[in-house]
């Protein structure tokens, strides 16, 4: 019954089978917890609920399936600690509780699965130590603990493990030397360990041949240090190698030239000197990473005649030079990623319509002349930023139907941007920052139906913002879409994605970048830098899943629409340097996930609304009229009279007869002696006494 499509909870009906062996119901819909009625299969071997929505914990009743043989629960929610009752399934050789939840210890009970042949509990949330019990397994031959928070170092027990095939322990949070028992197994042929997040230190003196012949080996961040390791060299069975992230030094080894190599990750180690030109003619090679590391130079010529080759990424290198117009001739190129080098040149390799390529990042260069077109239909990730393009945004991009992320800010872009605004409706990611576009944002941009990030910031875009804006069916949903891109490849084969660039963005006031793994999580619009003027329309406040909205320095007047309130995912807020006038509206109040909030340099009046998060918000500078706590400035509608001015208004009141006398007294007086002066001085000039 796997793979149906069946959905709902686990009815009682399962638990009617008494003599029932299997039961598969694996790629379903199933949900809810694990029901209890399963436990009551006395003659179960095999129990197969992976790949489903169950929820909740592993039932202590679990115990009671003693002739299980085949336990398989992975990718599900299934959470909580696993039961010391499991330990009395001794019957069971497979074990496989992978892409779960599950926290805490493994129960010690698990020593006692003598028949165990398979361990697999990757991909949860595991901690403490691995249990020293897990060596006692004699009969085990692949174990799989990584991506979990396991501490401490490796239990020597595992040494006891005689008939290991496979071991996969990286990422977690492991410490110590890797010990050398570790070449000591005869039939070892896949290991991993070391990986982000753990502290384990490679023995960069030790001298050793191992005892097998592995297929598969990763040695992520394990501090080895110096030259490539000696004993590499020997395994001759080797088709996939990853000793990333570590300190590795010299050029690039003979060794790894040819072969029955297929994979191959040394990105962020320290190799120098030449592409070897023998190394992109490998047969079998299907990925190569040398990105991070310090290889000069030019792109080998024959790069046109890799055979195989997916993914290809030498970023973050000082590679000189053009890129040779072979490469278009690698009809099974996936993924190039040539960025932040030294290359340079204004005609770039023309991949043709029948090309697989998927991805090309070719940002941070020193590429010029017109924007190229000669991009194949099937593109979808097109990074090239930060390089010296020139001319008009070509409407041919429009044709690229499967483009999902167009990254170009950082050139020389000129033209009018409602002319060439591309129309793809499954863009998701728009980034035009920091370009001399003109013109303004047009109202067909509600076409782009899939948009949810758009940055247009630091051009010279005018007129006001279009309603149209306010009809972005991304940035509307306040649920969660699954973003259309693919985080990893099949030709990446085990445990490795794709190193997608994130997408560099003013993020709460600072570039950053967002997480190409997270990117269905981010929706920011960015317009600032421009010149754009007019009132900001209210029916902005419909776009309830945006989470930055950026239109500070332009020239925007009106007043903050009350229905701003109603952005109830915003966390960054920035109308700064405008014309914006009026009151706060009380409604910002609303805004509970919002933690940049910049209102200064406007014309704002009135008192700043208060509660929640408006209560620690203080970008309000510049807004002469402005009055409240967050800035220290008290509203005169908040100002108390004193006692001692009460008690004069007291008497003020009593003797006000007092008061209107003396103002009226005065002015009567006053201008009484004026006059009798005035007779006073005639009298004495009449006898020239004055």
């Amino acid at each position: 019954m796997s793979n149906n499509m069946l959905e709902g909870e686990l009815g009682p009906e399962f638990g009617s089978f008494q003599n029932l062996t299997t039961l598969r119901l694996s790629y379903n819909y199933f949900k809810g917890g694990i029901p209890s009625h399963l436990f009551k299969l006395k003659s179960l071997r095999v129990l197969d609920l992976s790949d489903n929505t169950l929820k909740g914990g592993l039932s202590v009743e679990v115990g009671k399936l003693l002739n299980l043989e085949s336990l398989i629960l992975s990718a599900n929610f299934l959470s909580g600690k696993l039961p010391e009752e499991i330990g009395k399934l001794t019957k069971l050789r497979e074990l496989l509780l992978q892409n779960n939840k599950f926290s805490s210890g493994v129960p010690s009970s698990t020593a006692n699965l003598k028949n165990l042949e398979t361990l697999d509990l990757s991909h949860n949330s595991f901690s403490m130590q691995i249990p020293a019990s897990i060596g006692t397994l004699p009969n085990i031959t692949a174990v799989d603990l990584s991506n979990n928070k396991f501490t401490g170092p490796i239990p020597s027990s595992m040494q006891n493990m005689s008939k290991l095939v496979i071991l996969r322990l990286h990422n977690n949070k492991l410490v110590g030397k890797i010990p050398t028992w570790l070449f000591n197994f005869t039939s070892l042929d896949t290991l991993f360990i070391g990986g982000k997040g753990n502290g384990l230190t490679w023995n960069n003196k030790a001298k050793f041949i191992p005892n097998y012949s592995l297929k598969f080996l990763s040695l992520i961040s394990c501090n080895i240090s110096g030259q490539f390791p000696e004993w590499i060299s020997s395994q001759k069975r080797l088709i996939y190698l990853d000793l990333s992230q570590n300190n590795i030094e010299g050029r690039y080894p003979d060794f790894l030239i040819g072969g029955k190599f297929q994979i191959i990750y040394l990105s962020e180690n320290k190799l120098t000197g030449l592409i070897p030109p023998l190394l992109i003619e490998s047969a079998n090679l299907l990925v190569l990473d040398l990105s991070r590391n310090n290889f000069y130079g030019e792109l080998p010529e024959n790069i046109g005649n890799a055979k195989k080759i997916g993914y290809l990424s030498l970023s973050e290198n000082n590679i000189s030079g053009q890129i040779p117009m072979s490469i278009f001739k690698i009809d099974t190129l996936i993924y190039p990623d040539l960025s932040t080098n030294r290359l340079f040149g204004d005609n770039l390799p023309l991949f043709g319509d029948k090309s697989m390529l998927h991805t090309l990042d070719l940002s941070y260069n020193n590429f010029s002349g017109n924007i190229p077109i000669n991009f194949p239909k099937g593109i979808r990730h097109l990074y090239l930023c930060g390089n010296k393009f020139s001319g008009n945004l070509p409407w041919y991009w429009t044709r690229l139907v499967d483009l999902r992320v167009l990254d170009f800010h950082g050139n020389n872009i000129t033209g009018k941007l409602q002319d060439t605004l591309p129309q793809n409706q499954a863009l998701e990611a728009l980034i035009l920052r920091n370009n001399s576009l003109e013109g303004y944002i047009p109202s067909n941009i509600y076409n782009l139906t899939s948009l949810r990030i758009l940055d247009l910031s630091c051009n010279n875009l005018t007129r006001s913002l279009p309603q149209e804006m306010t009809n972005l069916p991304i940035m509307m949903e306040t649920h969660q879409i699954p973003t259309l891109f693919p985080t990893s490849h099949s030709i990446l084969a085990i445990d490795r994605d794709f190193t997608y660039r994130d997408l560099v963005v003013t993020w709460k006031k600072s570039f950053q970048g967002l997480a190409f793994h997270n990117f269905d999580t981010y929706t920011l619009l960015d317009v600032s830098h421009n010149k754009i003027s007019g009132e900001i329309p209210s029916s902005l406040g419909n776009l309830k899943a945006l989470k930055l909205f950026n239109i500070s320095h332009n020239r925007i007047s009106g007043h903050i629409p009350v229905s701003f309130g109603d952005l109830q995912n915003i966390e960054s807020l920035d109308l700064s340097h405008n014309e914006i006038s009026g009151s706060i509206p009380q409604s910002l109040v609303k805004l509970k996930q919002v933690s940049v909030l910049d209102l200064s340099n406007n014309r704002l009046t009135g008192k700043i609304p208060v509660g929640s998060q408006m209560d620690t918000m203080t970008e309000f500078g510049n807004n002469a009229g402005l009055c409240g706590m967050q800035i220290g400035v008290t509203c005169p509608e908040d100002i108390r009279p004193s006692k001692e001015k009460e008690k004069d208004d007291e008497d003020g009141k009593n003797s006000w007869f007092l008061w209107e006398g003396t103002w009226v007294g005065f002015p009567f007086g006053f201008f009484s002696s004026i006059v009798i002066m005035g007779y006073f001085l005639d009298f004495l000039r009449l006898f020239k006494l004055w």
